[in-house]
């Protein structure tokens, strides 16, 4: 995210979380390895990232390197709109569809998100309460100044072609989209 390839998030929350929301539109992104596997992402990010993805220990303190501000939250029930999607994110195919069939029920959230820098990162010590497969976690903090890794105009373009995507993948009304299998 830090470097602009990605700037739309797909949770579901995780196994102890009921259902998945986004109760903060401004939140700082915690460097984790938790799931962290080269075939859940897509070939360009797996040579890209081959340093991170080969982390598997979880550190006792990580440098917080980014913050991010929500644009907007769209929830996604089908692989049509699954598939508008794939230019936005780094998930492998089969993985954000494994995602989107698990708990079919709830939508996969797809989080537009504007990243910003935080120069220099912040140190925090991880404590086990923040460890584990989580979707927030609370930690205190004033957010950086404003360094956003994309520009105004670029950023203002893909919230359109995201919103666009989703819009056009959606069936019409009084259409039936496919049933998740």
């Amino acid at each position: 995210m830090l470097d602009g390839a990605q700037v739309v998030m797909l949770r579901k929350g995780g196994i102890g979380e009921k259902r998945f929301d986004v109760p903060h539109r401004e939140f700082v992104l915690l460097p984790t390895h938790v799931h962290q596997r080269q075939e859940l992402l897509v070939p360009a990010a797996r040579d890209a990232y081959a340093d991170l993805i080969g982390v598997t220990e979880e550190p006792d303190r990580v440098d917080l390197q980014a913050w991010c501000r929500v644009a907007a939250v769209h929830e996604v029930s089908t692989q049509a709109e699954l598939d508008a999607l794939v230019p936005y994110h780094v998930l492998g195919p089969d993985y954000a569809a494994q995602r989107l069939r698990w708990r079919p029920r709830h939508p996969l959230m797809a989080i537009v998100a504007r990243v910003h820098r935080i120069t220099p990162p912040l140190g925090l010590d991880v404590t086990g309460d923040m460890r584990g497969c989580r979707s927030w976690i609370e930690v205190v903090h004033d957010l950086p100044v404003e360094d956003p890794v994309m520009g105004d105009d670029a950023f203002a373009e893909v919230v359109r072609e995201v919103a666009s995507a989703l819009a056009a993948a959606r069936p019409m009304p009084g259409e039936h989209a496919a049933a998740l299998g």
